[in-house]
């Protein structure tokens, strides 16, 4: 799993992106919420940074949101001004990511995708996030996260 083409391309991403960290850890078993991820990892759910595709207006917009809560759809469209945000289907989310839903990386997509990055992440000195594929997480800082992603910090819940 360690030389999945996806878990790969985001090593190869954060490395470019000079991040502090390539360390992408290869868990037993898939963790397909964020529960089943702070469980693995032994970690506050909070710690989870969850990678979330909307289609916004036809456009891809990645949230990266902690685990602890949900994503407030109509806040963050009204902060946008994005006239429909809607969950994304499994196949616009496998074409703007190149990964599946339950792996889907902050970093290490075909292009970039305009990010949000939820401010609640701020408090914890390490956040874990996907590695592309649905058995695979990395940590890394918040500062960190914002930084290579390019994302733009905003209140999502």
């Amino acid at each position: 799993m360690d030389n999945h083409p996806n878990v790969i391309a985001v090593r190869d991403a954060l490395r470019s992106a000079g991040a502090d960290t390539s360390e992408i850890v290869i868990l037993d078993e898939a963790v397909h919420t964020a529960a089943l991820a702070a469980a693995a990892l032994e970690i506050e759910v909070g710690q989870i940074a969850n990678s979330l595709i909307f289609d916004a207006d036809g456009e891809p917009l990645l949230v990266l949101t902690s685990g602890a809560h949900r994503v407030d759809t109509a806040k963050v469209a009204a902060g946008l001004g994005i006239g429909k945000l809607r969950r994304a289907t499994p196949e616009f989310v496998r074409e703007h990511t190149g990964q599946a839903i339950g792996g889907v990386a902050p970093l290490g997509h075909p292009k970039p995708v305009r990010t949000l990055v939820d401010v609640d992440l701020e408090q914890f000195p390490v956040v874990w996030a996907a590695g592309g594929v649905p058995r695979s997480v990395f940590p890394i800082t918040y500062a960190e996260l914002v930084r290579v992603t390019a994302g733009t910090p905003a209140e999502v819940a």
